[in-house]
């Protein structure tokens, strides 16, 4: 084994060049800073958010599936659907065909929090990307796109 000392430069992790730790750090920052728009106001954590932000688009979703969608933890996510259901955000029903399966959908409160938080994260969105021109936004899309894909690829 190898000490510290005789690690070759090229084999040392560099967190600054780290490209998983880099994009954990930009996605935490983004997060929390769409958080203090609506955590006071609405009370509302970030993965309750991502729930309520994911049933805003598709209702009718189960827990494993927004799970699925948001790359959350499922337990995560089922103490964020207790949370938002205890709160009269989120209505859970039977599946049609399958009683074994619990549907999410925002209620209608859930729905008046929903539309007032996702212009706040829109305009977020919109002054972060600010920074960039129209063809560094096209890059940035296809390039988030190929690692996407390429993840799927390299996890099961």
């Amino acid at each position: 084994m190898q000490s510290d000392a005789t690690v070759e430069a090229s084999d040392r992790l560099v967190l600054d060049r780290f490209l998983p730790y880099n994009l954990s750090v930009l996605t935490n920052r983004v997060s929390d800073a769409i958080a203090r728009q609506y955590s006071e106001r609405f009370d509302l954590t970030i993965p309750e958010w991502r729930v309520m932000a994911v049933l805003g688009n598709t209702p009718g979703l189960s827990a494993r599936e927004v799970a699925a969608r948001t790359a959350m933890d499922k337990v995560q996510v089922s103490r964020a659907v207790a949370n938002l259901v205890e709160n009269g955000r989120v209505e859970r029903s039977a599946d049609a065909q399958d009683g074994r399966i619990t549907r999410l959908a925002l209620s209608p409160r859930g729905q008046a929090i929903y539309h007032q938080v996702a212009p706040l994260a829109l305009d977020l969105e919109a002054r972060l990307i600010a920074t960039l021109s129209a063809d560094e936004r096209k890059s940035l899309d296809a390039i988030m796109h190929k690692l996407s894909r390429q993840i799927a690829l390299l996890t099961p």
